[in-house]
């Protein structure tokens, strides 16, 4: 009784800010509506969105241009619906079509960019011109007001609304929320007030007879005024986008209980006024907006839905193409009366959809080509094993860090790095981020940590698994929970699956779900280098390092700002722990003694070419647009938050 009192209690919370962020579209669309018109339960983990049906296309067919797939991937705990038992299908033989051909998958990659991108117009095109529509109805008292003064009174809303998008969609929510409601409350009251005083016997307009005689009457007129009557339900489609973040009972409940009557109310109030007063139309709701960038991507998310029939839900082709065939030819008269409006500013949103489609594009198609060369190229197992524990090469005290994009083998990174300098670390750790096809990864599933070659090589992997809506934060305590995550992993292997000594590239265990993780080693926390005397440079740890290079180290940190935020702690075995086998205590001892030594960043500095031999068009994708678009993005050691000592750069060129 009690959890049903606090599920109900969240539910109302959640009702109440979507308030706030869902419905202000939806709520203001009666402010262009009429003007416009008379001119002349699917989800991905709780996800909705064109981005999300294809990542559910994907986990269920071969749709992915990019081969990192794993098959501890789909042992994610958000990977299947456990509604649909998606293994067991049998493969549709249109499916089985696309998977086999590259200009299939290409096609539908470049529909969902285009469709999302669609919305990404919508996102920006939205406020301003819903913002000044709502500033023009002042002229509707005030016939002086200047025009330039409404555009400046927009542009200050404008940015006072984006400055506080920084304090989060919670706070903004909150914030907004009592502003919404305010709104549908005040239009519905108005629309009660038009159709008592205008024309009562409005409400004899939501009869389906109604529409017969609209289209009798008007024709041709009739049928363009569709790209109006459309923009009654812009907004809606955040219902369906936001899913991951509201509930859908909290959805129902505001949307059936608030939204939907006020805007019903506020709609016949119009229809009643209009009745009497058609010539006041243009000032029914002060303004309008083209219809076509939500109608297209309605359009774009029927069909991938159709898909998804089909594919993942294992349904007959016939009852996909029936849904796409019927919800698809409403929306295609809609569509169709919309390109009427192409040349009054419809082209807009249609010409920014297809630069941002290309951008990204020309994004998916150079790390592709770069994921592919990386791949050809890496260096084979065999030969990483006749070189020996050593490697042919000094190793020395501490944990280098080899950051790749390949989920196996060892790149060409580190043999590039070996060629020019003969020595490495004691403990060498590939570490792969990759993003899966789902939304969010669970953070005791996010590590999946393995062994490359025997374990006298000392060599580990780790791939960091983030789900597509996972926000990549400053993670301060990474090489913390990858040492301890490497440390389960050995108890792990020597306890489970005895001696891998044998093995070429070992397997890979998710150890965080382990109920012994964080029990292995002793961690005690060090004084933060900002805690300490700002006269006396930081406490120089024990370490293999010269003492010179320790108080350079040290200096550095104190002076870095961000160092100084770092939290600093200290592994040791722990002393009532008892080992079967004395080779794992040896090599539990020798992680920590490398962790205390210190630890380096090694990533690979990229330089993209064309090869000699490439067409025109693809030279100037690779040198121009790719290189244009890698040069203006956050260089890996800022995302990663790497500090300046700790960081070594292998060049590489790329012929792609």
């Amino acid at each position: 009784m009690v959890d049903r009192s606090y599920q109900c209690k969240d539910v109302l919370i959640l009702a109440y800010q979507s308030f706030g962020v869902l419905f202000g579209d939806l709520s203001i669309s009666p402010l262009y509506a009429f003007k416009s018109t008379f001119s002349g339960n699917l989800n991905d983990n709780g996800e909705g969105g064109i981005f999300a049906l294809y990542s559910l296309l994907c986990r269920h067919a071969k749709f992915s241009l990019l081969p990192n797939h794993q098959t501890a991937d789909e042992e994610l705990s958000t990977y299947h619906n456990p509604r649909y038992s998606y293994r067991n299908l049998q493969s549709p033989t249109v499916k089985r079509f696309a998977e086999r051909h590259k200009k299939a998958k290409t096609a539908l990659l470049l529909l969902v960019l285009f469709g999302t991108c669609l919305l990404i117009c919508v996102g920006f095109l939205t406020p301003a011109i819903s913002i000044r529509s709502a500033i023009e109805g002042v002229k509707v008292r005030s016939s002086e007001l200047h025009y330039g003064v409404v555009l400046i009174i927009a542009c200050i809303l404008l940015v006072g609304l984006f400055v506080l998008q920084h304090r989060g969609t919670y706070r903004v929510a909150f914030m907004f929320a009592p502003i919404v409601i305010l709104w549908s409350l005040s239009t519905a009251a108005i629309g009660v007030y038009n159709i008592l005083k205008w024309n009562p016997r409005v409400y004899k307009a939501l009869s389906p007879y109604y529409i017969y005689t609209f289209f009798r009457d008007t024709r041709y007129d009739g049928w363009i005024s569709l790209g109006g009557v459309l923009l009654c339900v812009t907004g809606a489609e955040a219902m369906f986008a936001d899913l991951g973040q509201y509930t859908a009972a909290s959805i129902r409940l505001s949307f059936f209980c608030i939204i939907y009557p006020c805007l019903v109310l506020q709609y016949m109030g119009q229809a009643a006024f209009l009745s009497k007063n058609f010539s006041a139309v243009s000032t029914s709701f002060y303004a309008s907006i083209p219809g076509l960038t939500y109608m297209s991507a309605m359009f774009v998310t029927t069909w991938l839905t159709a898909l998804i029939i089909n594919f993942v839900w294992g349904q007959s082709l016939v009852l996909a193409l029936l849904f796409a065939l019927f919800f698809g030819s409403i929306e295609i008269i809609f569509l169709s009366s919309s390109f009427i409006r192409i040349s009054k500013g419809g082209w807009v949103p249609l010409v920014l959809s297809v630069i941002f489609m290309l951008i990204m594009f020309v994004w998916h198609y150079g790390s592709r080509k770069k994921y592919l060369y990386d791949l050809h190229n890496k260096v084979p197992m065999k030969q990483i094993l006749t070189l020996g524990p050593s490697l042919g090469i000094v190793r020395v005290p501490g944990i280098g860090l080899i950051f790749t994009a390949l989920v196996s083998g060892v790149p060409a990174t580190f043999t590039r790095f070996l060629t020019n300098l003969p020595t490495f670390y004691q403990v060498a750790v590939f570490v792969c981020e990759k993003t899966v096809l789902v939304p969010y990864v669970p953070q005791k599933e996010r590590y999946l940590i393995g062994r490359i070659g025997p374990k006298s090589f000392r060599m580990y992997r780790c791939i960091v698994r983030n789900g597509y809506k996972d926000v990549q934060k400053n993670e301060d305590d990474f090489e913390n929970d990858l040492i301890m995550s490497i440390a389960e992993f050995i108890q792990l292997e020597a306890e489970g699956s005895g001696t891998l000594e044998g093995s070429v590239d070992g397997r890979m265990a998710v150890v965080r779900t382990s109920e012994k993780f964080g029990k292995r080693l002793e961690i005690s926390e060090l004084e933060r280098n900002g805690e300490a005397s700002s006269s006396m440079p930081p406490t120089i740890l024990n370490s293999s390092k010269s003492h010179i290079l320790q108080y350079l180290q040290s200096t550095y940190e104190m002076e870095s700002p961000g160092s100084t935020l770092r939290r600093r702690v200290r592994f040791k075995l722990q002393p009532d722990m008892n080992y079967r086998d004395p080779n794992v205590k040896d090599e539990l001892l020798e992680l920590v003694e490398a962790k205390q030594s210190g630890v380096a960043y090694v990533l690979g500095h990229s330089h993209i070419k064309a090869k000699m031999n490439a067409p025109c068009l693809k030279r100037f994708v690779i040198h121009v647009a790719y290189l244009f678009l890698r040069k203006n993005c956050r260089a890996p050691a800022v995302v990663l938050n790497i500090p300046q000592t700790c960081l070594i750069e292998v060049g590489m060129n790329y012929y792609l």
